[in-house]
């Protein structure tokens, strides 16, 4: 049997409460191991999500397959989800966790990695809210912080380990480059093409309110403040809708 072959859902849950009721060792094992080689598939796709920040992809899948694993131990067959959407966030965290713990040039106390990561989605979601880049105060009040504490979070990004220029790269055809060879030949246009081919059907189902806001948002620039006076409806059910959306469409490309 070819473990690589796709399994339909029902196979997949097969599969699962055979290795759940198996008593034999030997014979859990060789179950897990048909898990893991159903869904290998998975985790290589979801390393190449971080393969340009210098590690090697061999070494970011094995990083992955450990998030995998745990996502076989703890999938509970009685939730009403399919096994890849229930593992995607799994090997994603463990993923991110590598690179969180290895990725500091010198050693900086977890609390401080942690207000950094803090820190880096709250400017994020600022700066959507605002449409302008927030100022310290303003992310200050938004993470219940003083200014100083914010200013040292930000300040920290500077021990963040920088990949080097000289750091080599996998390419798709089985080679290498480096961040060097490759600096200014990324068309973020045609990288982006896949995402919106994948995302079309799923904005197509969308309301067209929703759909409305998302193309005044990230077509037009506007911010939340002047859709929500465009569409006559105040600027917290703007962010309501967006993140909604937003999220919906998320999980929509992690299942593909």
């Amino acid at each position: 049997m070819n473990e690589r072959a796709t399994l339909s859902k029902d196979e997949v849950r097969t599969l699962f409460t055979e290795y759940r009721q198996a008593s034999d060792a030997d014979e859990q094992l060789a179950l897990r191991e048909r898990l893991v080689a159903q869904h290998i598939g998975l985790v290589e796709f979801l390393a190449r999500r971080f393969r340009n920040r210098g590690e090697p992809l061999e070494d970011l899948i094995q990083v992955g397959t450990i998030g995998l694993l745990k996502a076989i131990e703890r999938f509970d067959l009685d939730r009403q989800v399919e096994f890849s959407t229930y593992a995607t966030p799994t090997i994603v965290g463990e993923l991110k966790r590598h690179f969180r713990d290895k990725g500091w040039a010198v050693r900086v106390p977890r609390r401080l990695q942690e207000l950094h990561l803090e820190l880096t989605k709250v400017v994020g979601q600022l700066g959507q809210d605002l449409g302008r880049s927030p100022t310290v105060a303003e992310i200050a009040k938004a993470t219940g912080s003083n200014e100083e504490t914010v200013l040292e979070g930000l300040e920290i990004a500077q021990a963040y380990n920088f990949t080097s220029l000289d750091a080599p790269i996998d390419t798709d055809e089985g080679g290498s480059t480096s961040f060097a060879d490759q600096l200014g030949e990324d068309d973020e246009h045609l990288e982006n093409l896949e995402y919106r081919a994948s995302l079309a059907p799923e904005m197509a189902k969308l309301p067209e309110r929703e759909r409305h806001i998302l193309y005044l948002r990230f077509f037009k620039g506007l911010t939340q403040s002047e859709i929500a006076e465009r569409l006559e409806i105040s600027q917290m059910h703007v962010s309501r809708l967006l993140n909604r959306t937003l999220s919906s469409l998320r999980q929509a490309l992690e299942e593909q």
